[in-house]
């Protein structure tokens, strides 16, 4: 097995300043910094973390508390969480709070009594009730406090492609389906989506909702979304898009043409539905990868600022939007009966 003196007699350095410059490179000169870091890539060194917890007195595992394990976004961040922690051997715990507040905070209790850090993914309950947390060091994912790093994809230029998109079909009543009214993430799109309104006068807005982000929240948006006038939808995550559609079609109306969809996180689910959903994409893997870093460090550096990553997103587009049927179907234009003569006419 490589060692840490493997790698500081390749780079020509100390076993100390290897230590320095994996644990806190700031503090290392960059050209050292550079050779130590190719030395281990060449050799395939990895921190031994495990040892380095035993010394500290912690756990080597980590938490991550998701709303809902069932939605295939949280699924796929916890992949990249687990992904990253195990290439440092570390323990993951998930918790599942099945979209229940109270279940949330007493989830988080239990975590930080055995992690030496937390992921928080999506909380819906912590907005008020932070001090469960006290000193444990932690980050968000999609959702952002003061001095604390979070890491989220970028609501805000996705939500904003989706709504440009819509318009440029066509367009011009576009209902947004919202999520949970603690959800950071479904605040910002409703910010951008008004924002983009406020551009174009000729663009009305419905923000309807909020509604739980499952299958069964979309399918109870459907009457209401029908009801607005809307000739598109923009959904609050893909799992809310599938319930929308599927009970849109189940009305009588088609979709894209009675009723463009669109939904947010580009999950598995676009393409497992009949027509293909256009959703915003991001990397979600990464999310969750990127999240676990921040935490790796903040376990190893409790007085590190706190920042917030965002990844980029953009629309991938489908077959559930298309132009309004007004605009691919000319309504049928007829011409006045001729007039029955009057008698005694000529």
């Amino acid at each position: 097995m490589v060692t840490i003196k493997d790698v500081a007699g390749a780079a020509g350095v100390s076993i100390a300043t290897v230590s320095r410059a994996l644990a806190d490179p700031d503090r290392v000169a960059a050209a050292t910094r550079d050779r130590v870091l190719a030395a281990a890539d060449a050799l395939g060194y990895t921190p031994n973390r495990a040892a380095r917890g035993l010394r500290a007195g912690r756990t080597n595992a980590i938490g991550l508390l998701v709303p809902d394990l069932t939605n295939p976004y949280f699924a796929v961040v916890a992949r990249g969480v687990s992904q990253r922690a195990r290439s440092h051997g570390v323990a993951v715990f998930v918790a599942d709070s099945e979209e229940d507040p109270a279940a949330e905070v007493d989830l988080l209790r239990g975590l930080v009594g055995q992690t030496d850090g937390v992921l928080l993914c999506s909380p819906r309950a912590l907005i008020r009730d932070t001090d469960v947390l006290g000193a444990h060091p932690a980050v968000f994912v999609n959702h952002a406090l003061d001095a604390a790093p979070s890491v989220a994809l970028d609501d805000v230029a996705g939500a904003v492609a989706a709504l440009e998109h819509l318009r440029s079909l066509g367009h011009r009543s576009i209902a947004y389906v919202a999520g949970p009214t603690t959800s950071w993430s479904d605040a910002r799109r409703r910010d951008a989506l008004q924002a983009v309104a406020e551009r174009h006068p000729e663009l009305e807005v419905h923000v309807l909702g909020p509604y739980p982000p499952t299958v069964e929240g979309g399918s109870a948006a459907a009457g209401v979304v029908i009801a607005s006038g809307a000739t598109a939808a923009l959904a609050f995550n893909d799992t809310v898009a599938v319930g929308l559609m599927r009970r849109v079609i189940a009305l009588g109306l088609r979709v894209p043409h009675d009723l463009s969809v669109a939904g947010f996180d580009d999950t598995y689910l676009t393409t497992l539905v009949t027509p293909a959903l256009t959703s915003v994409h991001g990397d979600v893997t990464e999310v969750g990868r990127r999240a676990t870093d921040l935490l790796l460090d903040r376990i190893e550096r409790p007085d590190a600022p706190g920042e917030l990553v965002l990844l980029p997103s953009w629309l991938v587009q489908r077959d559930s939007t298309a132009p309004p049927l007004s605009r691919l179907v000319p309504a049928p234009t007829t011409s006045p009966a001729p007039a029955e003569p009057t008698p005694g006419a000529r």
